[in-house]
């Protein structure tokens, strides 16, 4: 889509477009093509007009019911912050007293949305004209324009002065090709400005990706990483006085967009652990349950303090499986109860689930070179039971572990 296909689209003959293609949206693609034509829509507009349809279906899984008067692009959609991820954030922003917000690199304008209805003026900046023009559009759709005005430009030359926080989400993909960019260097803002801006202002948050290394953590600086029922999304550095502890692992729920808005009329849900990111789990030997860490817990290296709680130990040192002697409920982690730990082999697993007539496995794995889906055949399972199999290492030794839920 280009500036003057988005310009058709609001127009009252585009607003029209978009609302019959929501409707034949979903389906096959070329029927639904031609059922727009049909209507003696120009081939460019109910184009571009499916085009949008298609990608609020999308974004309904980030942004809930607001997704059907967005307007999308397929790279911004991928890279916006899921809309209880960006709620939280408003939330802990607005309560660190934050009142006008610079967004720089604000993309379609989740993050910058999210704080306007936490009631935060923001100012967004973002290069690509396109992309600036859907994110002033999005504010007008939702009622926030007030709140959220933005400008196309570069984001190293906003006058940060005007504000009293920064949200900065550096992008991480090559313009025009959209290959992932792995030198920090290569950002867009470059790291370096990104990280100098809490320098320059107290209240300051980037968004990076969950893999960031953290060797790339500035001094004092509070690295947090974040999970959407259990799917690990994205990790943000929270610099100057926003930070409060060293590493934070963050456990949010709501894959349909935020279950509240962040206008002061509830609190996004969430469950956070904490620590140094640099404490040791004891070593011991595999007990009768075992826990899987959110992948949140263990990206932060939060897997000792979560060890901690539940009375467990590592069965390995370089392998985030915990095991206890009984089940703890908790929320950063998943419980299955240990029936079985053998020296991997094939031939006595088979047997082992033949006898007890396993059909349908489920198969977890840290620490192994194995490929479940060819374990799976390999396997040849028969019977109407179920069971978990966890390939890992205990005492460095390949294992597998059968077991089974703990509710």
């Amino acid at each position: 889509m280009d500036l003057d296909q988005f310009a058709a689209l609001r127009t009252p003959e585009g607003s029209a477009a978009l609302a019959a293609a929501a409707r034949v949206a979903g389906g096959d693609p070329l029927t639904a093509a031609a059922a727009l034509r049909s209507t003696g829509l120009p081939a460019d507009l109910a184009s571009a007009a499916l085009t949008q349809a298609e990608l609020r279906r999308r974004a309904v899984g980030k942004f809930g019911p607001a997704a059907a008067g967005m307007f999308l692009t397929r790279a911004g959609l991928e890279q916006a912050t899921r809309g209880v991820v960006a709620a939280r954030r408003a939330e802990r922003l607005r309560a660190a007293g934050v009142r006008v917000l610079a967004d720089l690199g604000c993309g379609l304008g989740a993050d910058a949305l999210a704080a306007a209805r936490a009631g935060i003026r923001v100012y967004g900046v973002e290069a690509d004209p396109l992309t600036a023009a859907m994110a002033a559009a999005n504010a007008e759709a939702v009622g926030l324009a007030e709140l959220f005005t933005v400008e196309c430009g570069d984001a190293t030359a906003f006058g940060v002065d005007r504000v009293d926080g920064v949200f900065c989400d550096p992008a991480r993909r090559k313009a025009g090709t959209g290959r992932r960019i792995f030198d920090p260097n290569a950002y867009s803002p470059p790291w370096d400005f990104v990280v100098g801006l809490a320098e320059r202002v107290p209240h300051t948050v980037v968004k990076v990706a969950p893999g960031i290394d953290h060797a790339l953590v500035p001094a004092g600086a509070e690295a947090e990483w974040v999970s959407v029922d259990g799917d690990l999304v994205e990790a943000a550095l929270w610099c100057g006085e926003l930070a409060q502890v060293p590493r934070r692992a963050t456990r949010l729920h709501g894959k349909e967009g935020p279950p509240v808005d962040a206008s002061g009329s509830g609190r996004v849900p969430c469950w956070q652990l904490t620590g140094s990111g640099d404490a040791e789990a004891p070593v011991g030997p595999a007990r009768r349950f075992l826990y899987d860490p959110d992948p949140a817990v263990v990206r932060a290296h939060l897997v000792a303090e979560l060890a901690e709680t539940l009375g467990a130990t590592l069965a390995d040192p370089s392998i985030a499986y915990l095991y206890a002697d009984a089940p703890t409920p908790t929320p950063f982690a998943r419980c299955l109860e240990v029936t079985d730990v053998l020296p991997f082999s094939l031939k006595r697993l088979r047997a082992l689930l033949r006898e007890r007539r396993v059909g349908r496995v489920e198969i977890l794995k840290r620490g192994s070179a194995l490929e479940p889906e060819k374990l799976r055949r390999d396997l040849r399972l028969t019977g109407g039971e179920a069971a978990s199999l966890v390939l890992t290492r205990v005492a460095g030794a390949p294992t597998v572990l059968v077991c089974r839920p703990v509710g």
